[in-house]
C-alpha cells in the first residue's frame, strides 16, 4: 500500500500533534497537511489536491466551521475521502452530515489506534464504510452519556467496547469473564481483574448520576431497579439488546 496522505483540520493544536507524533513513523500514513480553521482549511483543500488522499475534519472550529468546509467542497465539486470528527453526538447533525457523502463519523474521544483503523478503511476503495456499524457507535455513545457515564473514567471506554463486541458477536454472551474481559484487557493493555473493577465502578456512577427514568425503560424488564444494580453482564448486554431493537425499527 502506498503512503496514504492525511490533511488535518482541527483547531484542538494538542491533539493535532498527538495525531502527528503517533503517525510520526507510520509507514502506512502520515498527517502531511495541517488547518486549524476551516477558512483555512477550504482553502488548503483546494490549493492542494494532489498533496492529500484522507481529510480529518473537525466539526467545531472559530471563523468557519466544519460544516461550512463540507458545503464548499460541494459548491466546488471537490470529491475526497472525508472522516468527520467531533463530540458532538447529535443525530441531527450526524444526518446533516452524512447527506455530504463522509466516508465516516468518528466521535471524540477515540482511540489513535481506532483512527488508524479507520483511514486505512476509507482509503481502501474496495471496502465500503459501514455505516451501520458508525451509527452503532454514536447510538453507544449517546446512550452512555444519557445513562450518566463520564467519558473521562476507564469504565467508559470498556463498556462502550463491550456493548459493541457483544453487538456483533452475540455467542459471546456466555463467555463474559472468560473471553470478553481477556479481550478488552489485551486492548486496553490491562488486567482483567482491572476491567472488571472498572465496568463495576462505571456502572455504580451511572447509577448516581444517570436518567431514572431512561435507568427504568432500558433495565426494568431485567432487574428489579429498585433493589439492585444490574452485574456488569446484565448492563451491557442489556444495552446491545436495546440496541438491537432500535436498529430493528430503523
Amino acid at each position: 500500500m502506498n503512503n496514504i496522505r492525511v490533511l488535518m483540520i482541527d483547531d484542538n493544536k494538542n491533539l493535532v500533534g498527538m495525531v502527528k507524533e503517533y503517525f510520526e513513523d507510520n509507514e502506512q500514513i502520515s498527517i502531511d497537511l495541517v488547518a486549524n480553521d476551516g477558512v483555512e482549511g477550504i482553502e488548503m483543500i483546494e490549493k492542494h489536491k494532489d498533496k492529500y488522499d484522507v481529510i480529518l475534519l473537525d466539526l467545531i472550529m472559530p471563523k468557519k466551521d466544519g460544516m461550512y468546509v463540507l458545503e464548499e467542497m460541494k459548491k466546488r465539486n471537490i470529491d475526497k475521502k472525508v472522516i468527520v470528527q467531533t463530540s458532538y453526538n447529535s443525530q441531527d447533525v450526524i444526518e446533516e452530515v452524512s447527506s455530504y457523502g463522509v466516508n465516516y463519523f468518528i466521535l471524540k474521544p477515540f482511540e489513535l489506534s481506532d483512527l488508524h483503523k479507520r483511514i486505512l478503511n476509507v482509503f481502501d476503495q474496495n471496502k465500503k464504510v459501514n455505516i451501520t456499524n458508525n451509527n452503532l457507535q454514536v447510538a453507544i455513545t449517546k446512550i452512555l452519556h444519557e445513562l450518566g457515564i463520564p467519558s473521562h473514567i476507564k469504565g467508559y471506554q470498556y463498556i462502550r467496547e463491550a456493548v459493541g463486541i457483544i453487538y456483533e458477536r452475540p455467542e459471546i454472551i456466555g463467555g463474559i469473564t472468560k473471553e470478553l474481559y481477556p479481550e478488552l484487557a489485551e486492548k486496553f493493555d490491562t488486567t482483567v481483574s482491572r476491567v472488571e473493577r472498572a465496568i463495576r465502578h462505571a456502572i455504580e456512577v451511572s447509577w448516581n448520576r444517570g436518567s431514572w427514568e431512561l435507568m427504568e425503560e432500558i433495565f426494568g424488564h431485567s432487574v428489579d431497579i429498585d433493589k439492585a444494580k444490574p452485574t456488569n453482564s446484565e448492563f451491557m448486554v442489556t444495552i446491545a439488546d436495546k440496541l438491537k431493537l432500535d436498529f430493528i425499527k430503523i
